[in-house]
């Protein structure tokens, strides 16, 4: 009934039950006095229908009562207490226990609620016989059907409540993740241009000023040490090499960290000592065979990302307990092995996009097929992955 924050429905709703109370009170109080004005009983029922009116009043205006249940509970306890005194003193008291039924359901956790409903309850059927009235099937069905009444409708909203929050949840994450993929949409093709443009500056700008250096030395050797060129070629020399070191401080700024200041087997290894260090991931141990040498811009980027998005699976979604990454250097070729000791996969039922939204297995077998290389899967359930 006191919540933090209320929907509209719930005022509303809170509202009713406010006015059902006061109107009952009003009702209940005027019959008693229209029944026998100057009597002791009539002075009694209007005394005890504003004591209740009084005692639910305070309800809402009680901090401790909003935010406690234990506070709720007492609180109710005092208002039960002053209603059974008025429906000792009258059987128009059954008539409250309606709004006592909304109550207790809505104030108290179930395991006390729905007994707190099934006392009300047989309290109004006592009542009956109490006063000397005959106790037929109205006294009974009456209540019941009020506390059922209460149960299906209190029950009932508080069902749509949790499938409204659920949804409310879920929106929000749709919402959060939505944020999230187009972040990292807007970073990876980011890094997908530093890379492109790196690689183009590398094989047209930084190519040409190192033939230019070829050319002028071989200027250089050519022409008479006494040639009035000679000093042309070799301020022509130092402006090319200047001119090529910050092209390469250029290439190398946007080159991906991992890379800028370190050889790919060392950017490997630094990956994988980079795995969370959490209960549930992975050990990870980089090798490598054969002589390292260094490959093109591009390559080293592909096997870098590669690696990078193959370990993130296995962190993700393999469950496994080991992973091992090898990077073989051969006469012809370089290889670039991820095993792992996880769930493993059918891998036939992947699908061309992964359910988070990346590419998983089809970007990276992309960027191997863009410059000549393959990626091959082995999986089977139950029996890790090798990559």
């Amino acid at each position: 009934m006191y919540p933090r924050s209320f929907s509209p429905v719930l005022r509303m709703l809170r509202l009713c039950l406010h006015l059902l109370m006061a109107v009952l009170l009003v009702l209940v109080a005027v019959r008693a006095l229209l029944g026998g004005p100057g009597s002791a009983t009539a002075a009694g029922v209007v005394t005890a229908s504003v004591t209740m009116a009084v005692v639910y009043g305070a309800g809402p205006l009680l901090p401790r009562v909003r935010e406690s249940r234990g506070a709720a509970a007492t609180w109710l306890g005092a208002l039960g207490a002053v209603w059974l005194a008025l429906l000792m003193l009258t059987p128009d008291g059954v008539w409250l226990a309606f709004p006592l039924f909304f109550l207790h359901l809505h104030l108290l956790p179930a395991r006390w609620g729905l007994p707190a409903v099934v006392l009300t309850t047989a309290a109004a059927i006592g009542a009956a016989p109490f006063h000397g009235q005959a106790f037929g099937p109205g006294t009974v069905i009456g209540p019941m059907l009020g506390a059922a009444v209460a149960v299906a409708t209190v029950l009932g909203y508080q069902a749509l409540h949790r499938e409204n929050e659920r949804r409310r949840e879920l929106i929000e994450e749709l919402i959060t993740t939505r944020a999230e993929l187009a972040d990292a949409e807007r970073t990876a093709g980011t890094l997908a241009e530093r890379e492109r443009i790196a690689r183009e500056i590398h094989d047209t700008v930084a190519q040409g000023l190192s033939s230019i250096q070829l050319l002028l030395r071989a200027a250089e050797r050519a022409v008479p040490p006494d040639s009035s060129a000679l000093p042309h070629i070799q301020q022509a020399r130092t402006a090319a090499q200047d001119n090529l070191t910050e092209v390469r401080h250029v290439v190398r700024a946007l080159t991906p960290p991992d890379l800028a200041d370190n050889s790919l087997p060392a950017a490997l290894e630094r990956l994988c000592t980079s795995v969370p260090d959490a209960p549930d991931a992975p050990t990870t141990h980089f090798s490598l065979s054969g002589t390292p040498v260094t490959l093109p811009m591009d390559y080293e980027v592909a096997l870098l990302r590669i690696a990078q998005s193959a370990i993130g699976n296995t962190v993700r979604h393999a469950h496994a307990h080991h992973a091992e990454l090898t990077l073989s250097y051969m006469d012809t070729a370089v290889a670039l092995d991820v095993v792992d000791n996880g769930n493993g996969f059918d891998p036939t039922t992947i699908p061309a996009h992964s359910d988070d939204g990346g590419l998983g297995l089809a970007a990276m077998r992309a960027r191997a097929e863009s410059l000549g290389g393959t990626v091959v899967v082995e999986s089977s359930p139950g029996r890790g992955t090798a990559l």
